[in-house]
């Protein structure tokens, strides 16, 4: 059996061979099968950004949602050149393909989070994690005061929510 070599010069050909048929060649496909029943997954989560980001504009974005993972996700970046570059532009690279809004704004990429705060960065990595590893946004905390512990919900809202 013969083994296929994947570098990074040939992984873009294969993603654009294995990527979805065009419209306008699905349009000459059988109807799709019908749509499935819906197990609970949840593929987006809501957040609220600690700062926000602000744009060209001065308008401050704090609310925003993000997408789970795909595989493809994680191996897009590797073959980016900034990210061979600089090994720490991954997360930048990772974070404005799942991002699916900032606020008003629909589309997300590398230049918007490089001029986010560090905090919101550090957040929306750790948002990244929980997500994707965990599955949920939950996170368990100890109050420092009384020792009490309690579950706290990373995705943001009203203050005193949880």
């Amino acid at each position: 059996m013969r083994r296929r070599t994947v570098t990074a010069g040939n992984l873009e050909e294969i993603l654009q061979v294995t990527a979805p048929a065009p419209a306008t060649e699905q349009a000459a496909a059988p109807p799709a099968p019908a749509p499935r029943e819906d197990h609970g997954l949840r593929t987006e989560f809501e957040f609220e950004l600690p700062r926000g980001y602000v744009d060209e504009a001065g308008t401050v974005h704090r609310h925003g949602a993000m997408r789970l993972a795909t595989a493809r996700d994680e191996l897009r970046p590797q073959i980016d050149l900034r990210v061979k570059e600089n090994p720490a532009y991954l997360s930048v690279v990772l974070l404005s393909q799942v991002i699916t809004r900032i606020g008003t704004i629909t589309d997300v990429h590398a230049g918007i989070v490089e001029r986010m705060y560090a905090t919101d960065v550090a957040f929306l990595q750790d948002f990244y994690r929980r997500v994707n590893s965990e599955g949920h946004t939950r996170a368990a905390v100890t109050c420092p005061h009384c020792e009490g512990g309690f579950e706290v919900d990373l995705s943001g809202g009203r203050l005193g929510e949880s």
